[in-house]
């Protein structure tokens, strides 16, 4: 971990340890020291160049990686199953969150049309998905006002307070390895629709049956109901796209051009974003505490893919926390302007090297909940 800053509250259980009350005492962590910067003083630190968006930079971009697309499906008719393709398709996610955050373009309209087709191909309801994940870059890490990744708290999981008598973690949270890696499995595959559908994972404030879909949901205020019907829209288009070529080319064969492919993209974007946002060393704010830099910070970068990660994903894995503190700053941009971010926050900055299925493993089982309390709270096992 590219960081050495100290984290207080930190309470991270070995699950397969019987010392474990022996070892721990939080009166001997060290206190935590939130970034002291505004986000006026860091912006300062980047050179204004890397703040401009080139429209036609980002159409070439999309050109190359529309042929990547179209060839990758076209080896696909040889090779079966050509999984490579996934990697590829999870390009169209890179341009669709680009054109999202307005980082595309500085023309409105040339954001929205490539967002609005990139991402109902991949059935994401642009303009919910768009308002929703604004509103979470401008709250990341704030516990009561984040819409996404929001850890569960101690009483979310009837845990008894650290010190009671009948507290047992093994007990409650310590599952097999083999469920373990069915419910990561689970995740993997179904969390970001179950997050559109369902909000899972989101704002515990929000009322049952909060959803991407329904225009009059909470997410949305009555001005954004069209976008919502827009967004609902493109993805009838799809149900429609996909049961018309399941009728002409059958089935078997939309699931092994799309579907398998589909389910991949899914993977891989919920893992990135799970291991950018999760991490024991990650804080999460309450009240006052929060603020958009410092929420901003709370992000992992991870060098996930190596070098297929910064050629087929454009650097999303591997410069994220610069995209937090600017989500306009085109990805092109990203690696330059990490270099400067990391100069001036210095040990505020994160990164890991750790192998990113093992990061997924180890995350998965440490990160369960935070504290019912308290203004910096850390998610532990």
């Amino acid at each position: 971990m590219a960081s050495n800053f100290d984290f207080p509250t930190l309470s991270i259980v070995d699950m397969g340890s019987s010392d474990f009350a022996e070892k721990y005492n939080e009166d001997e962590l060290p206190a935590y020291t939130p970034m002291p910067w505004s986000l006026k003083e860091i912006r300062a630190a980047i050179p204004a160049h890397l703040f401009v968006r080139d429209t036609t930079r980002g159409l070439m971009y999309l050109a190359r990686d529309l042929l990547l697309a179209a060839a990758a499906w076209s080896l696909a008719t040889y090779i079966d199953p050509f999984f490579e393709q996934a990697h590829i398709t999870e390009l169209l996610t890179t341009f669709g969150a680009e054109c999202g955050h307005g980082a595309f373009s500085d023309h409105k309209i040339v954001n929205d049309v490539i967002g609005f087709i990139t991402h109902s191909f991949l059935w994401t309801p642009y303009f919910s998905w768009k308002i929703s994940h604004h509103r979470h870059h401008s709250n990341h890490a704030s516990m009561e006002r984040d819409e996404v990744y929001v850890p569960k708290t101690r009483s979310d999981l009837g845990l008894q307070k650290e010190g009671h008598p009948d507290l047992d973690y093994d007990e409650i949270l310590g599952d097999t390895p083999i469920y373990t890696l069915f419910m990561l499995i689970r995740q993997q595959v179904l969390a970001f629709p179950a997050y559109l559908l369902f909000n899972v994972s989101g704002q515990k404030t929000y009322p049952k049956w909060t959803n991407h879909f329904d225009p009059n949901s909470i997410l949305f205020t009555k001005a954004q109901r069209n976008a919502v019907i827009m967004s609902n829209i493109g993805i009838a288009f799809m149900v429609w796209g996909v049961s018309y070529s399941s009728a002409i080319w059958g089935a078997s064969e939309v699931i092994k051009y799309y579907a398998i492919p589909w389910l991949e993209v899914s993977h891989w974007f919920i893992m990135i974003t799970y291991l950018h946002h999760t991490d024991p060393v990650m804080p999460h704010y309450r009240g006052k505490e929060w603020n958009f830099q410092r929420g901003a910070a709370a992000t992992v970068d991870r060098p996930i893919l190596g070098w297929q990660g910064r050629f087929f994903l454009h650097d999303v894995a591997h410069f994220h926390v610069i995209h937090h503190f600017f989500p306009k700053m085109p990805f092109y941009h990203g690696p330059e302007a990490t270099g400067h971010l990391k100069a001036f926050i210095g040990d505020y900055y994160v990164s890991s090297e750790e192998p990113a299925f093992v990061a997924l493993w180890n995350n998965y089982k440490k990160c369960q909940f935070v504290e019912d309390e308290g203004a910096f709270n850390f998610e532990s096992t």
